[in-house]
């Protein structure tokens, strides 16, 4: 199907959880990657709302972890495995960025779930973002990195912008 977009969110994914991992072991690791899941699922539909618009991104590629990876300071000598590198190139910079500020604010997160919901996004199947949207003490422990502001700020900063724009096209957005 054209329309799917699991290669993306799951890179995307992948990039934020081993950008900013879990602490606290395997149930806080798998915490933490559903509360990442979640939100570049958000942010993924919101990006490419259309089936039009995933199958462009499928033929043309969301573009890879490159640019991000420097942002964030990643270490170019563990990037260089073969096995690293596939996924890597299913990573979008918008979506996790997009994620990320998702992740660090509530009332984004609040308004990008009720527009992918009104936009009948969740109507296949009933999906639940509780832990994106109300994480319980466990999910904040387990994703304290990935939800800090100051650390996923650069990543944040870059595209706040145009998911502001997104959820409220007609205002005018203060940085």
């Amino acid at each position: 199907m054209l329309a799917d977009l699991s290669p993306l969110i799951a890179a995307t994914t992948e990039w934020l959880t081993r950008s900013y991992p879990a602490c606290g072991g395997a149930m806080a690791a798998a915490l933490g990657e559903v509360q990442a899941r979640q939100a570049v699922t958000v942010a993924a539909w919101l990006r490419y709302p259309t089936p039009t618009d995933a199958a462009l991104v499928h033929m043309a590629g969301p573009g890879g972890s490159a640019g991000l990876d420097r942002l964030t300071g990643a270490d170019a000598t563990a990037l260089a495995e073969p096995d690293d590198v596939a996924w890597r190139t299913w990573v979008d910079e918008v979506v996790a960025s997009w994620a990320a500020c998702l992740l660090t604010d509530a009332e984004l997160a609040r308004r990008a779930v009720a527009t992918v919901t009104d936009h009948g996004r969740t109507a296949a199947a009933p999906v639940d973002f509780r832990r994106l949207m109300s994480p319980d003490a466990h999910d904040r422990e387990a994703a304290a990195l990935l939800r800090h502001p100051d650390l996923v700020a650069p990543v944040a900063a870059l595209h706040r912008m145009a998911l502001q724009q997104r959820l409220d096209p007609g205002q005018a957005l203060i940085a």
